[in-house]
């Protein structure tokens, strides 16, 4: 793979941090870690990622409260922001699409090749490849 995706990870579990950086990193990803909202609100501004993979719990504002603020914000509105998370409720992944969200994807339901994968998709989805 020649391309070169960046992935801004807002994730705070610091062992899942670790397993999906290496993974995304090992399939040619470029990946800026964030742990709360705030850093990840200012490295959307700062680092033009290709897509957003956000967790729903995070110590400040949760997952939805970014997507809010990230969507009004027109200046990194179209970053495509899926969510990746351990809740899967129907009523949290119809709020992450009502919000904005690309995908909801389940943690404990896919590999990490599955995740890596439907990343992918998703990017090329939203520029049209």
């Amino acid at each position: 793979m020649d391309n070169q995706y960046t992935l801004l990870l807002v994730e705070d579990d610091s062992f899942l941090i670790e397993i999906l950086v290496k993974k995304f990193k090992d399939n040619n990803f470029n990946v800026i870690h964030a742990g709360n909202g705030k850093d990840a609100l200012r490295k959307a501004h700062d680092e033009d990622p290709d897509i957003i993979m956000l967790d729903i719990i995070l110590p400040g504002m949760n997952g939805f409260e970014i997507l809010e603020k990230l969507k009004n914000d027109e200046t990194v509105a179209d970053i495509p922001v899926a969510f990746l998370s351990n809740l899967g409720q129907k009523e949290d992944i119809e709020k992450g699409n009502k919000l904005g969200a690309v995908d909801f994807i389940v943690k404990a339901n896919h590999s990490l090749d599955e995740i890596v994968k439907r990343t992918e998709e998703l990017i090329k989805k939203h520029r049209n490849l």
